[in-house]
This record gives structure tokens, C-alpha cells and sequence, in this order.
């Protein structure tokens, strides 16, 4: 002989739980009417719908809200794989802060949990050939690209770019660009 049907157990346990905290609507969401929760403060009727072997409840799945959830969480896995890559490229602390919302304490965190030593005073400036360098690099990648001087993600990701292939800090290439996008340079 089966034992008890999991779901029915679950719901009566939700049930009851809702019951017990005063959220009637959320209990009559599930499907039971009023005879029925009036039934559920009888322990033996309780049981007796607990201990069914036969299942008397079903499940109907959201896929709409299901889909929006596991996006979500792939979303979230994707920004901190993102801010990680960019904070081992240099990126400042005002910069992972201005893009993402994160506050200092939270990117000091998030550096230490990633294993980057921590940094004492600032970049420094670029050499003139690094400059002509970075510039014809830069101003290649947006033509190729054809990313808006205003787009100021897309410009992040090809400063990120740059940062990979120069080996120049993401911060001094970001302030590089930002210059010459404010200069009208292109």
C-alpha cells in the first residue's frame, strides 16, 4: 500500500500555515472555498486530506513568471561575472560604482573575494605613444563597431576590450576614452 501523496500533504501544510497567519485570500487562491477551509480547523479532516493516497490537488506551472525567474537569476550570475572581469582589469572603484550600483563597500568585497590586491594611489597617465596607440585602437573599434559615442555600455565594453589586448589599466583607458569623446574626437 502507497503512503501519503507529497503534494497533498504540501498543500494542507500551506494551507493550514496560511490559516494559522490570518491570509485567508491566499489560502481561497489555492482553490479551497470557504467549506473547505472551515473543514481544515477540524485536525481529523485536516488529516484525512494530508493522508489521501490519492492525489486531489494538481499543479499548474506560470511558465511566464518561471521564465522571467531563471532569467533573472542568469542575469544576475552574468553582472557578477561581468564586474569581476572588469575589476580585474583595472576598473575603479567609481566606474563598477557609476554602472552598476554597487557601493564601495561592496566592490572592496567583491575584490577581496575575487583575489585582487588592493591598490594604493592612482593609475598613471599614459605615455604619449601609449595615447596614440590607445586612441587608433579605440577609434578602429567604434567605427568597426559602429557603437554610439553616447553609449556609454558599449563604450565600457570596448574599453574592456582595449584593457584586455594593452595590458592598460580599464580605469586610465576609460578616462582616455571619456576625454576624447568629450574633445569630439573620433
Amino acid at each position: 500500500m502507497s503512503g501519503p501523496h507529497p503534494l497533498n500533504q504540501a498543500v494542507i501544510a500551506q494551507a493550514l500555515h496560511d490559516l494559522r497567519n490570518g491570509q485567508l485570500r491566499r489560502a481561497k487562491s489555492m482553490g479551497f472555498d470557504d467549506t473547505d477551509l472551515d473543514a481544515l480547523k477540524h485536525p481529523q479532516m485536516a488529516s484525512i486530506l494530508a493522508n489521501a493516497t490519492v492525489s486531489w490537488c494538481s499543479v499548474c506551472i506560470n511558465r511566464n513568471v518561471l521564465q522571467r525567474l531563471l532569467n533573472q537569476a542568469n542575469d544576475i550570475t552574468e553582472e557578477v561575472s561581468r564586474i569581476d572581469r572588469l575589476l580585474c582589469l583595472g576598473a575603479s572603484t567609481e566606474l563598477i560604482s557609476r554602472f552598476f550600483g554597487l557601493s564601495h563597500q561592496e566592490i572592496a568585497l567583491r575584490r577581496n573575494v575575487i583575489g585582487l590586491p588592493k591598490r594604493k594611489g592612482r593609475h598613471p597617465v599614459l605615455s604619449e605613444a601609449q595615447d596614440a596607440d590607445l586612441w587608433n585602437r579605440w577609434s578602429a573599434s567604434v567605427k568597426k563597431s559602429g557603437i554610439a559615442l553616447t553609449d556609454d555600455m558599449g563604450m565600457l565594453d570596448i574599453a574592456a576590450v582595449l584593457a584586455e589586448g594593452t595590458g592598460l589599466p580599464l580605469s586610465v583607458i576609460w578616462n582616455a576614452i571619456q576625454g576624447w569623446i568629450d574633445q569630439g574626437l573620433v
